[in-house]
């Protein structure tokens, strides 16, 4: 045999056997897609049997609207008692806790000094009175003296001048004295007001200047928040709003409602500071911080319940079952609010009455086929 004849034929033998194996390669690739198909039509083909409960109505709702506050309780009266005259403090009646009436004595700074003053300025006072006494009677005799011709009327002059004189100086002695005995009676701390001790800033033997902090006092018969908003939020409160507020420690909420709006912002925060007068009979002390929604009104809105708005696409959807299947259906959020315990978004997307998947069904691929109960619940 020849050698080309050999060769040829090695090289058809290998051409055939290449052939079938690109053709049973190419079968069995054929055949692995045909199965993933069959699969996926399998699995898009499963029916998800819901409950009542996993369906939900968009329907037209009047969600309250809420601008969420929070502040320190304060009373509306407080009086921070002080020392008007320096001295040491001899004696401090009251602590903290201890209920005073406006008038009673709570304590007293030693009054030796304001006392020795006192009759300092008096006795200077008489002494004064006394000179005062005496150009009255030399005037009164320079007065006849001149009727008689005896003096001139320059003498009567200066008798008329030192007698001013000695008056000025009785009422400046007067005054002095008048002084004396207010630093007296100012040795004496009183309460101003009726309400509670809330603070002993100093203990009876210390030596007090003027103006130092003894007590304070509380009247928790009217009690307030200051709660500071943004310019937005404040455009929506006005003068009487209601609100409740909760502290920590309180099971119950707090009433409350807006008594004034500060005409001008807080020059570091540009806030605006709200006050809310604390409805009486509270629980709520002075300094204690609070938080709350103050209610600034309504608004009807097609809302459902916010956990069925899903999130883990770049746009919000909610899962919307049109025809038995499951559609992904974006939306856009609006105000939100919170009813009987449950938060509730305003959405628009989607039609009033449609039909919307609960946030406890989980996420569904588009296009899965759902078993529906009839009739489906509306959004609580």
């Amino acid at each position: 045999m020849k050698p080309w004849i050999k060769w040829t034929a090695l090289g058809l033998v290998i051409a055939i056997l290449a052939g079938g194996t690109v053709r049973t390669l190419s079968a069995r690739k054929n055949k692995q897609a045909a199965l993933e198909a069959q699969q996926l039509a399998q699995q898009t083909q499963v029916t998800v049997d819901l409950v009542s409960t996993d369906l939900l109505t968009a329907t037209q709702r009047a969600l309250p609207l809420n601008v969420a506050i929070s502040g320190t309780v304060s009373a509306v009266n407080t009086a921070m008692i002080k020392a008007r005259v320096a001295g040491e403090l001899q004696g401090l009646k009251v602590r903290e806790g201890d209920r005073v009436k406006a008038g009673q004595v709570l304590g007293q700074i030693d009054p030796t000094e304001p006392d020795a003053r006192l009759r300092q300025t008096r006795q200077q006072a008489q002494a004064a009175k006394a000179q005062v006494d005496i150009a009255q009677r030399t005037h009164e005799n320079n007065q006849a003296l001149v009727a008689q011709g005896f003096i001139s009327s320059t003498a009567l002059s200066v008798s008329q001048a030192n007698l001013a004189a000695a008056q000025a100086t009785f009422a400046a002695a007067q005054s002095a004295a008048d002084v004396s005995a207010k630093s007296v009676s100012d040795t004496v701390l009183r309460s101003p007001i009726d309400g509670w001790v809330s603070q002993r800033l100093a203990q009876p033997g210390e030596r007090l200047g003027i103006d130092a902090k003894v007590l304070e006092v509380v009247d928790l018969s009217r009690l307030e928040m200051q709660a500071e908003l943004s310019v937005g939020d404040a455009q929506q409160v006005k003068v009487g709003q209601s609100a409740q507020l909760r502290v920590d420690g309180l099971p119950e909420p707090v009433a409350a409602s807006v008594a004034r709006i500060n005409p001008s912002a807080s020059v570091g925060s540009r806030a605006v500071v709200v006050y809310l007068a604390v409805a009486p009979g509270s629980a709520l002390r002075h300094g204690l911080f609070a938080q709350g929604l103050l209610a600034t009104g309504t608004l009807t809105t097609l809302a459902i319940p916010l956990s069925a708005v899903r999130t883990d696409k770049p746009k919000p959807y909610v899962q919307v079952v049109q025809s038995g299947k499951v559609e992904h259906t974006t939306v856009w959020l609006g105000a939100r609010s919170e009813v009987n315990g449950q938060a509730l978004v305003g959405i628009s997307g989607v039609p009033e009455g449609a039909t919307v998947l609960s946030g406890t069904v989980g996420v569904l691929r588009e296009g899965t086929q759902v078993k529906v109960p009839a009739p489906a619940q509306g959004a609580r």
